[in-house]
C-alpha cells in the first residue's frame, strides 16, 4: 500500500467562508493584490457571507468591554480560578450580557492573577437555561471566547497575522481582533480577543462537530490523558491512544496505513509547515505546548489546531529543516512521500510569507488599534508604534531567510516512476598506494568499473559518488565480476561489494565469479548526503563493477 496525500485548498471547501488572508492570497496568484486593500476585501466577504461574526472578527469596531464580578463571584475565582463564575459583561455601555461564565487562563509566561491584568476565558452561555424554550445567548454569534493580555507580545498583533496565515493555508484557527477592557471598573487596556474552541467553532470548519476536541494543555504530548474540551465520543482516550500506537509502531509496513486512518495527514504537513514557518516554537512541533486536536468523526481523522501564537518570528534565521520533536512529526516524516510532500508544502507556502503584503497587513491591523490606543493615552499609541516597528522588521527577516533557505536548500536525488535511479560521476580514491583503477568502455559492452589489487598486501581502494537523499529507505544495487580476488578482512567489509562510507556491508566478492547482483540496504532519517561506495579489499585479484547495472532503489513505502 503506498500513501500519498493531496494539495490542500487554501480555504474551507466545505462552507466556502474565505478569510481576508486567503482573499490576498489569491489575489496574489491572479496578480491583483496589488490594488486590493484589506477593506476591501473584508467588504467583499462581509456581502458574500453576511454572519455576525464574520463581520465582527473583519471590520466591526473594536469593542470596549466592562466586566462585572460580584464580590462573592470574585472570591471563588480567587480560590479556583479555573472555574467558572458568573459575572455581567457590558459592551460599549449599550449591550448586557448577564450571568456570562468566567475563569482565568494562560500559562507560565502568561498567567496572571484576577486582582492583576489577568487573561480571561468568557462563555456566554455557560449558566444559561437549561430548558430547550429559552432563547440561545451568544455574541456575535460566537459561545466562548477568549480575552487575552498578551503580556508576550506588546504589538498585540502576532495573533491576528498568524491566525490569518493559517486559515489561509487552510488550517482551521481561532479568528481574532481586540478589545478595550474594565474588570470591576479597573482599566485593565487593550486585549487580543480570539474566539474560543468549541462547539460553535467547530460547526465553521467540520461538517460534524460532535468529535471529541482535546486541550493540549501545557508542555504535554498526546500519549497523556489529555482534557477533552468537547465531543460525545467515547471518555476513554481511545481515540488518541490509537494515534499513539500507530505512530510508536516499529513495522513501517503497518505504521503507515493505521497513521492514515487515523490522522488527517494532508493537513498536519500544513498545520507543521505553518508552525515551523511562523517560528512558533512554543508550539506542538517544537515543544509540545500550544495546540488542540479533533477527531472529525465523518473521517475517525486526527486535526492538529493551531494555538497561543503570541511569541512569533523571534528568530527569523530558525531552520525550516526544523522537524521539532513531538510525536506525531518525527513519525510521520519518517515515511519518505510524506517527507517529500512536506518539504513541497513548505515551498508552496512560501507565496504567503511575501513582506510586503504582510507589511501592509500589519499596518491595517496597527492602524485600526491606533483611535483605541490613542484615547487611552497618547504615549500608548506611540509605544505601540516602537513595537509594530520590531515585529515588521522581524516579519521582513524571517520572508528574507525563508526565501534564501528555499532557494538554498539541496535538492535530493530523483527517482523514476519505477523508484529507481542511475548513478553518475564517479570517481577514484585509493588508500593503499600502487592499486590501479581504471574506467574502461569496451565496444558494445557495459561501461566497467575496474579495481586492481596490483599485488599488494592488503588494497583498499573504491570508487565513490555522493547523493543528496531524502529521509526514507533504500538500496544501492550492482553488478560485479571477481577475477582471482584473494580478500583480506575488514571491519567494513571483505573482498569487493557496495555500501555506503562508514557503513559495515555483508555483500562480497571473492575468487573468480560470474556476474553477480550486489546489494546493500540503507535508511536515511533527514535530508543528508550520502556517499556510496563500490570498493575493493584484497591481497590479490581485481573486480569489475557494471558501472550501468549501479543504481540506487527507493524501498516504497507500504
Amino acid at each position: 500500500m503506498t500513501c500519498t496525500v493531496t494539495r490542500l485548498a487554501p480555504f474551507n471547501t466545505r462552507k466556502k467562508r474565505w478569510s481576508t488572508a486567503v482573499v490576498l492570497l489569491v489575489a496574489a496568484t491572479a496578480g491583483w493584490a496589488n490594488v486590493l486593500t484589506l477593506q476591501a476585501a473584508d467588504n467583499w466577504r462581509a456581502k458574500a457571507n453576511p454572519n455576525g461574526s464574520d463581520l465582527f472578527f473583519t471590520r466591526g469596531e473594536i469593542p470596549e468591554l466592562r466586566i462585572e464580578i460580584a464580590d462573592s463571584e470574585l472570591q471563588k475565582l480567587r480560590q479556583e480560578n479555573r472555574k467558572y463564575v458568573k459575572a455581567t459583561l457590558t459592551e460599549n455601555g449599550k449591550q448586557v450580557y448577564p450571568d456570562v461564565g468566567i475563569k482565568l487562563k494562560g500559562a507560565a509566561g502568561s498567567f496572571r492573577g484576577v486582582d492583576d491584568r489577568p487573561a480571561l476565558t468568557i462563555n456566554v452561555d455557560k449558566f444559561a437555561s437549561k430548558d430547550a424554550q429559552a432563547p440561545s445567548k451568544s455574541f456575535h454569534a460566537i459561545d466562548k471566547f477568549h480575552l487575552n493580555n498578551s503580556v508576550q507580545d506588546h504589538s498585540y498583533l502576532n495573533e491576528r497575522i498568524c491566525s490569518e496565515l493559517f486559515l489561509a493555508a487552510g488550517v482551521p484557527a481561532a479568528r481574532v481582533t481586540h478589545a478595550r477592557v474594565w474588570l470591576n471598573n479597573r482599566d485593565l487596556g487593550l486585549y487580543v480577543l480570539k474566539e474560543g474552541f468549541d462547539t460553535t467553532f467547530l460547526k465553521r470548519h467540520f461538517a460534524d462537530p460532535k468529535g471529541n476536541l482535546y486541550d493540549g494543555g501545557f508542555l504535554q504530548e498526546i500519549d497523556v490523558k489529555l482534557e477533552k474540551d468537547t465531543g460525545d465520543g467515547p471518555d476513554d482516550h481511545r481515540d488518541l491512544a490509537a494515534l499513539v500506537q500507530a505512530c510508536r509502531n516499529p513495522k513501517l509496513e503497518e505504521r503507515w496505513p493505521q497513521i492514515v486512518e487515523r490522522l488527517n495527514v494532508d493537513q498536519f504537513l500544513t498545520f507543521m509547515a505553518l508552525e515551523i514557518l511562523t517560528c512558533h516554537w512554543d508550539g506542538y512541533c517544537r515543544n509540545r505546548n500550544n495546540y488542540r486536536v479533533y477527531f472529525d468523526p465523518t473521517t475517525k481523522q486526527a486535526h492538529f489546531l493551531p494555538h497561543g501564537m503570541d511569541q512569533m518570528f523571534n528568530d527569523p534565521g530558525a531552520s525550516i529543516q526544523d522537524r521539532g520533536g513531538a510525536l506525531v512529526p518525527q513519525a510521520v516524516l519518517q515515511n519518505p512521500d510524506w517527507y517529500a510532500t512536506y518539504r513541497q508544502r513548505i515551498r508552496d507556502l512560501q507565496p504567503l510569507f511575501s513582506a510586503d503584503k504582510l507589511l501592509k497587513r500589519v499596518d491595517e491591523a496597527a492602524y485600526r488599534l491606533k483611535p483605541v490606543l490613542m484615547k487611552m493615552h497618547p504615549d500608548r499609541a506611540r509605544e505601540h508604534a516602537d513595537r509594530v516597528r520590531e515585529l515588521k522588521a522581524q516579519l521582513t527577516a524571517r520572508t528574507n531567510s525563508i526565501r534564501e533557505q528555499i532557494r538554498a536548500e539541496p535538492v535530493p536525488l530523483a527517482f523514476n516512476a519505477q523508484g529507481e535511479a542511475s548513478l553518475a560521476d564517479w570517481s577514484e580514491k585509493i588508500e593503499t598506494p600502487g592499486a590501479k583503477l581504471e574506467l574502461q568502455t569496451p565496444t558494445d559492452q557495459p561501461r566497467l568499473l575496474v579495481i586492481d589489487a596490483a599485488q599488494l598486501t592488503n588494497c583498499v581502494a573504491s570508487w565513490r559518488t555522493s547523493v543528496m537523499l531524502a529521509p526514507g529507505r533504500y538500496k544501492f544495487q550492482g553488478r560485479a565480476k571477481g577475477f582471482d580476488i584473494q580478500a583480506t578482512e575488514s571491519g567494513s567489509g571483505r573482498g569487493a561489494g557496495l555500501r555506503i562510507s562508514g557503513g559495515q556491508r555483508t555483500n562480497q566478492l571473492s575468487g573468480n565469479t560470474d556476474w553477480t547482483a550486489l546489494e546493500f540496504s540503507l535508511d536515511v532519517d533527514s535530508l543528508k548526503k550520502v556517499e556510496l561506495v563500490a570498493e575493493l579489499r584484497a591481497s590479490k585479484g581485481r573486480v569489475a563493477f557494471d558501472a550501468d547495472s549501479l543504481k540506487l532503489v527507493k524501498v516504497k513505502s507500504p
